[in-house]
This record gives C-alpha cells, structure tokens and sequence, in this order.
C-alpha cells in the first residue's frame, strides 16, 4: 500500500470541517467514496467535497476495490459492526469516538484487530492536536515535579426541548445509539487525554444519575481513577447545570498545569516561581493531525497514534464510573 484511498462511513456532521476535508489535504491519503443511508444526502456530500463515488449501503462501500482504508463515523451503535465488516475485508479502520457503545462491543473491536491482524486506530484526535503535545511535553519533561492530582469539572446548561428535538442533538442522548448520552459523546477525549498523558490505570470508581429526567441517559456522572504511577484522578460531569465549566487541573510537587479541553486556544502553567500562558492558532480541521498520523501509521511509517487497545480501556474506564 503506497496511497490511502479513505471510504467514509457516516459523512454528517462531523465530518463537513472536523474531519472529512482533510483526508484530501494529507499527504499520501484521498478521499475516494462516502456512505450514508440517506441518499440523497450521500450524492449531496459528494457533490459538494469533489468525492469521486457515493453510496447508500456500507457493505457497498467497504467492498469498493477502490477503498484501501475505511473512516466510521456513523452514530456509537453501529461501530461495531461496520468495524468488524471492513476489517472481514481486509481493510485498516480509523473509528470514531466513543469508541462503541460499550466496552464489551470495544474489546471485541480490538480483539478482532489484532486476530486478523488488521490496523486499528481510534479517533481520539487531541492526542496529535499541538495544544496538548505540548502539556505531555511539560508533563514529560517534569516540569511541574511528580504529578499528585488531576482534578477535571464539565459542566453545562441542559438542552431545551426544542434543542432535544432536533435529531443531531436526540440521538446524543439515546442509550440505545450513543451508549451512555452526553457523557459519552464528551467524555472519551478527556478520559483518554488522562490516560493518554498518565499510562495504565490501577482502579476506578464512579456513581452516576438522571437528575433532570430529561432524557433516558444519565446526565450526572462522578469519577475517581488511580493511576499505576500513583497519580490520583477526579472528574465531575454535569449536563444539567445552571452554570458552564470545562478545566482541568494536573497539580504536582512543583506547580501545575491548567487547561480546558474543548476550549483549548490557551492553558496556563504555574510553577513556584513564575506563571506562563502558552497560546495557539485554532485548526482549520481539528483531525488533521491525527489523520496526518494514520496515514503514516497505516502506510508502515509511524506507530500507531492511538490502538484499538487504549480506545478499549476509556470505554472500560466509562462503563466502570456509570457503575
């Protein structure tokens, strides 16, 4: 394999500016086909992103000789078997987060892959994003002293129901298609920055509710997890506030390091003696980056920037807090 020629499955919305126009803009990689059950919507997305071919059927698109490498970024509940067919065909899989609906459907995922031998890479897409390459770099390098605490808080208002009308916001907060509502379509990128930045994971612990009743998922969800490396973590998730907070704290023996996740244009890093604030450009397609990596991982070039193993544990860690 000398070109990635990348098949979605999925093209709404994550895909218009996220990520879709960048597979054209990587090199080394096109975009040669897209799916979507709507065809009309299909043949639409197409049209407007010069895409050469279109479907409406999965199976079509995963046995299209054209596509060496298929993108899934279709709703949680069908990653898993999408997954498992491109992967049946021979071909590496790039899969959205949350990673399935569950860490069961997850490690069957992983397992798979490793089986058929079969390159997977879980969009956790942050991890190759500037921004936080660099706090790994401060955290790497030790630069506030042994990390103690990671303290994180999300929180914010809860939809309306006219917001809970539209569809791009309903089906978020269906346990039958999201896995676990808002919680998990937002907590895989901080949970797996946490283990991305930390390492293995000793134990954890969570209690979780339906405050509001709005909807069938859990819209309250606490977290604890103990690192291996004695790092101790607390997040607090809250979707039904009357208030907005995204921060995260790393507090270590000799400052700390203080960030919101999806707000990253800048964090601060406090040490004894000085507080420095590190700014960045916002990114035109926040998944370059990480797209950029799995190109060279699935060409032979690079490791692989985020496995089907680590996608696996963030599920496993989810489903132990909602425990």
């Amino acid at each position: 394999m000398n070109k990635i020629n990348w098949g979605i499955i999925g093209c709404g919305d994550v895909t218009e500016l996220k990520s879709g126009p960048a597979f054209n803009k990587v090199p080394g990689a096109a975009l040669v086909a897209v799916m979507r059950r709507d065809a009309a919507k299909a043949a639409d997305y197409a049209r407007r992103h010069q895409v050469p071919r279109w479907y409406d059927d999965a199976g079509k698109l995963i046995n299209d000789p054209g596509v060496n490498a298929i993108y899934i970024a279709t709703p949680p509940s069908s990653h898993e078997a999408c997954c498992i067919a491109a992967m049946h065909a021979g071909k590496p899989v790039f899969v959205e987060k949350p990673m399935a609906l569950n860490y069961t459907e997850a490690l069957n995922m992983a397992t798979t892959a490793a089986a058929k031998n079969i390159k997977l890479v879980v969009a956790h897409y942050r991890r190759e994003q500037p921004f936080f390459k660099k706090i790994k770099q401060l955290i790497d390098e030790k630069t506030i002293g042994e990390i103690r605490l990671a303290n994180l808080v999300y929180y914010r208002q809860p939809f309306t129901k006219a917001e809970l009308a539209i569809e791009k916001n309903a089906w978020r907060v269906d346990p039958d298609i999201a896995g676990g509502g808002l919680f998990h379509d937002l907590a895989p990128h901080q949970l797996d920055l946490m283990l991305h930045f930390f390492g293995p994971v000793e134990k954890i612990s969570g209690i979780a509710g339906n405050q509001a009743g709005n909807y069938a998922a859990d819209d309250m969800v606490t977290g604890h997890i103990l690192f291996k490396n004695g790092i101790a973590f607390t997040g607090a998730w809250c979707f039904n506030a009357s208030t907005e907070a995204d921060q995260v704290e790393l507090i270590g023996s000799e400052g700390k390091i203080s960030f919101a996740v999806f707000n990253n244009r800048s964090f601060t890093l406090t040490t004894k003696n000085d507080s420095t604030r590190f700014e960045f450009e916002p990114l035109q397609h926040v998944q370059q980056p990480m797209i950029e990596k799995v190109v060279q991982f699935f060409l032979g070039n690079a490791e692989n920037p985020c496995s089907g193993e680590d996608g696996a544990e963030v599920m496993r860690m989810m489903g132990e807090m909602l425990k």
